[in-house]
């Protein structure tokens, strides 16, 4: 009965997904699924990208936090549309609340719009939300192990983004075996080696996401 339950909430969340992507599609808007652990460093990578990209393309965001509205408030000097869902003790967000979440953004007005899932690495990557894409966020503080232990995410992501590489020096973190494990599930995905709080490496994820959206940038 529990698997047949199971599969029922997944099915549900896979038809309300279709109808997210074809809403969105229709608006010709790119939806990145960013899905990291807490403290990885997903607001802050919002925050670098709304700096270097907010005046060429059109960003909107939706949050999804268990609680508060911190992350949204960090976010809003960069003047983008903003809904922060809390899931009120849900590990994941779905394709419902995403839905519900789009009526309050016009969806004319922006190209790119980003969804901070709840910080988790299991339960997001099971949950289709309508997005075009998902992307894995890591930083180095966790250990180079993630992608080994948490397959399903590296294996579905079209980027991964390995944030704080300005500590490897004071952890040991092996980025050498990072690299091996990642290949090993999804040989040729790019890899974004950054620092946010330092501002380094961001560069040539600027020109993916902005390639991904149709406004390549030059240099």
């Amino acid at each position: 009965m529990e698997i047949k339950i199971m599969k029922n909430i997944l099915d549900r969340n896979q038809d309300k997904a279709r109808e997210v992507r074809e809403q969105l599609g229709s608006h010709n808007v790119v939806m990145v699924n960013l899905i990291s652990s807490p403290g990885a460093g997903k607001t802050t990578l919002l925050e670098r990208s709304c700096e270097a990209l907010g005046d060429r393309i059109r960003i909107g965001i939706i949050e999804g936090d268990i609680t508060t509205d911190r992350d949204g408030r960090r976010l809003q000097k960069y003047d983008v549309p903003i809904v922060v869902i809390n899931t009120e003790g849900g590990c994941h967000l779905d394709s419902h609340s995403i839905s519900k979440a789009l009526v309050s953004i016009d969806l004319n007005s922006i190209d790119l719009l980003f969804v901070e899932n709840v910080g988790n690495l299991v339960c997001p990557s099971h949950f289709d939300l309508g997005e075009s894409f998902k992307v894995a966020v890591v930083s180095t503080a966790e250990g180079d192990d993630k992608p080994a232990k948490y397959p399903m995410l590296f294996r579905e992501s079209k980027a991964v983004i390995l944030n704080k590489t300005d500590l490897i020096p004071y952890t040991d973190f092996n980025i050498s075996a990072f690299r091996k494990d990642l290949a090993e599930l999804n040989s040729g995905v790019p890899l974004f080696t950054v620092s946010c709080t330092k501002r380094t490496g961001l560069d040539d994820w600027y020109k993916w996401i902005a390639e991904k959206t149709g406004k390549g940038l030059k240099g």
